[in-house]
């Protein structure tokens, strides 16, 4: 396996797949990797001929109040788990090489103004213009993403899809501790208190899941959602929406393929989770 960090080494590293027709795949990440990250790595490596994975903690995606000084890293842990995954290739860039005097910026409208987007208002302007620099540099045949972010999948896909960008875009399924709680590198932040009480949002969610039924009114789900979240005294709610999955419109009523979504705070750590359901009558 092979580590670079600046722009010309990953491309020199890629041409020699290119050129033989091989496909590959790109993990895009920032890093401090757990089981989540090596359940795409996994799937990449399953699939694909040759494996990038991208380590680069995105400045323009953190807002001015947010922890871009404090996000977890460690590269040396990351670099081993992809080796020991099976990936070709570790891009390490510093911002500075991502980032040259920058002008152009990829944003995408609609679909970035609800949910996260809301409260995070710059936060998918740095999602969209990171990925399409990666997927300009690494040119990859399927590029892997955890369906934890669900909006920023769906921003993805569209981004893809609008941009006429030749990348195969693959979600892949949460993975979650044995409480129930989504692995993300934030959890690192929770002291254990807050730790024990995170798991209310995979339990407000099952909650959520067990009522869901054709013409079920989504305020009625939204408010199941909530009654679960204020009994644990360390949870404060950023926000539970109910939208159609692919494009995050607002729906009145349980009705064809759904995301489920919700961000909390324990504490001071803002944590998501969600699921998508279809249902139908």
């Amino acid at each position: 396996m092979q580590t670079v960090h600046t722009v010309a080494e990953l491309r020199t590293a890629l041409t020699t797949a290119r050129n033989a027709g091989k496909s590959v795949g790109l993990v895009p990440t920032m890093g401090f990797l757990h089981e989540g990250h090596a359940s795409l790595i996994a799937q990449a490596v399953a699939d694909n001929d040759v494996v990038v994975v991208s380590v680069f903690v995105n400045p323009t995606q953190f807002g001015p109040n947010e922890d871009l000084a404090s996000y977890p890293r460690d590269p040396e842990r990351d670099t081993e788990l992809c080796r020991r995954l099976g990936a070709d290739l570790v891009f390490m860039p510093a911002p500075a090489e991502m980032y040259r005097d920058p002008k152009a910026f990829v944003d995408i409208a609609g679909l970035s103004d609800g949910l996260c987007g809301r409260s995070r208002p710059t936060h998918f302007r740095g999602v969209c213009t990171v990925v399409t620099k990666l997927f300009q540099l690494a040119q990859p045949t399927r590029a892997y993403f955890g369906e934890k972010d669900a909006q920023q999948l769906a921003i993805i896909r569209k981004l893809v899809a609008d941009l006429f960008i030749p990348v195969e875009i693959v979600g892949c399924p949460i993975v979650r501790e044995a409480d129930g709680l989504a692995k993300s590198s934030r959890n690192s932040y929770l002291n254990p208190a807050e730790r024990n009480a995170a798991p209310v949002l995979s339990h407000a969610l099952r909650a959520a899941r067990e009522i869901l039924r054709p013409g079920l009114a989504t305020s009625v789900v939204r408010e199941n959602i909530a009654a679960v979240l204020a009994a644990e005294p360390l949870a404060r709610t950023d926000y539970i929406e109910i939208v159609q999955a692919d494009t995050l419109e607002p729906l009145e009523r349980c009705e064809g393929k759904m995301l489920v979504a919700i961000a909390v705070y324990i504490g001071t750590t803002r944590l998501i989770d969600n699921f998508t359901a279809e249902v139908s009558r």
